[in-house]
């Protein structure tokens, strides 16, 4: 498949790079802008997860763009960041969930994919690169080459071994193991990650220069720095929209949960998201020291800044505990803030460019279910091929929680989804009259409606390249 030859696979929401392009045309040759991009883990904006971000709200998105229509292409870590690196939907980059097995920073994804990642391409354009935090969940497993594989574009990397950690974990600085423990002056990830891209930017010589910064928030276990520690002590999860409903008319795996909830669950979930909410609080700290630092080396007015996740979360939704792996708006939704020269403040968009003729209408999500081949014992009425399950034995995956959709921006805001399961299960929500996806339409449209969407699916799900934006 053809590489993307544009800076689109900085972000798979290709739309917001449109706007910078945008932003800087005319006037002839000019020298290139700097990049930052921070991402952010399991953050989402549908149940009020950027609510902590006031600094990033205030230095990012009041000093540039709020994006309000970004996603993921799945809601799942590795895939998701997989299609950041590489502009690709998971169909293409072959990563199809968290583990070695899965692809995941597997030895065939450094030697197919990695070679035409972004940071590779900006680095053949005489850009520093500079990483520091979580690459992808299985980096630095023995089989994949250990803390010795740096990735093929990165002048400058400090990736952390495995999935996110705040404490006790490893590095890989440029190659070398870096064992860190629980002193929080000297090993909180967050704090680390922040400290060393100040390092970078102030011993910077030359222009331009990447930096990707990948904090371990808002992802369990969810340890606050100590400061943080009790902060929103009363903060619950939202009760609105789709909390605490039964997902009726839905795949068996949401008709599971149980509705409504126990105590217990409600419980868990309610500290969980606290404890989201707290681990935030230092990536805040660092947009603010970062956009600072750039201030202060007067390097802000040349520098793009990019906030995002790579995909969302839900607590309690349609009596789902804590997790991901949905298909619903709460967990393929992400923040998008864009600062940079030649953009504007103060400006709220939807993910469209300057020449909306041009841009899709719509775009392809997938997800590949993971489950365990024996019952879980703790709930054996289950059967087997589920996976996260909590003690109150509602599961969060399975092995047929495999779906692939069509998320439609206009003109008309649809989600269609076909399930790859013995029912080859269908859900379709018209999020104009019923933004929660409470009720699945499928059964009651007109039948028209559903071959031509499910021919638009196979369609995308087949896409390589170019066609993939057409």
């Amino acid at each position: 498949m053809r590489h993307p030859a544009s800076w689109a696979a900085l972000l798979v929401l290709s739309a917001a790079w449109q706007l910078v392009l945008g932003s800087a045309a005319g006037g002839g040759r000019r020298s290139p802008h700097n990049i930052v991009l921070i991402l952010t883990d399991d953050q989402d904006t549908e149940i009020e997860g950027m609510t902590p971000m006031k600094k990033t709200q205030a230095l990012i998105g009041q000093a540039g763009v709020s994006f309000r229509n970004a996603f993921t292409v799945t809601p799942l870590c590795c895939p998701s960041r997989s299609s950041l690196l590489s502009g690709r939907y998971p169909h293409n980059h072959l990563v199809r969930n968290n583990s070695l097995e899965g692809n995941c920073s597997s030895p065939a994804w450094q030697k197919n994919q990695e070679p035409l990642a972004f940071p590779s391409f900006l680095q053949k354009q005489g850009y520093q690169t500079f990483y520091a935090g979580k690459y992808l969940n299985q980096y630095g497993h023995p089989a994949a080459g250990g803390v010795q594989h740096v990735p093929l574009g990165w002048s400058y990397w400090n990736g952390l071994v495995g999935n996110s950690r705040y404490y006790n974990y490893t590095l890989s600085a440029n190659g070398r193991e870096e064992r860190h423990g629980q002193r929080y002056q000297d090993d909180y990830l967050t704090d680390l990650i922040t400290n060393r891209s100040l390092e970078f930017l102030q011993k910077w010589s030359h222009p331009p220069f990447l930096m990707v910064l990948a904090p371990p928030a808002s992802h369990s276990p969810w340890t606050a720095a100590p400061g943080y520690a009790t902060a929103y002590n009363t903060t619950k999860a939202p009760r609105n929209g789709s909390f605490n409903v039964h997902g009726k008319d839905k795949h068996w795996l949401v008709r599971q949960a149980r509705s409504p909830m126990a105590n217990t669950s409600i419980e868990f979930l309610d500290k969980a998201y606290r404890e989201r909410w707290q681990t935030l609080l230092s990536v805040d700290d660092l947009v603010e020291k970062v956009v600072g630092r750039l201030k202060a080396l007067d390097l802000l007015a040349s520098t793009y800044v990019f906030y995002t996740s790579d995909n969302g979360y839900h607590a309690g939704q349609f009596s789902l505990p804590i997790d991901k792996r949905q298909l619903y708006e709460f967990d393929i939704r992400v923040p998008l803030l864009v600062r940079g020269p030649g953009i504007k403040a103060n400006q709220t968009r939807l993910v469209s460019p300057a020449q909306p003729s041009t841009w899709r209408a719509d775009f392809l999500v997938q997800y590949t279910g993971e489950g365990h081949p024996d019952r879980d014992p703790a709930c054996p009425a289950l059967g087997p091929g589920v996976s996260q399950c909590f003690p109150d034995c509602v599961c969060e995956d399975a092995f047929n929680n495999t779906y692939a959709c069509i998320r439609a921006l206009h003109p008309h805001s649809l989600q269609y989804c076909e399930f790859a399961d013995r029912q080859a299960f269908v859900e379709l929500y018209n999020l104009t009259a019923d933004p929660h996806q409470l009720h699945n339409v499928a059964r009651s449209v007109d039948p028209t409606l559903l071959e031509a969407l499910n021919q638009r699916l196979i369609k995308l799900q087949a896409c390589e390249g170019p066609s993939c934006r057409a």
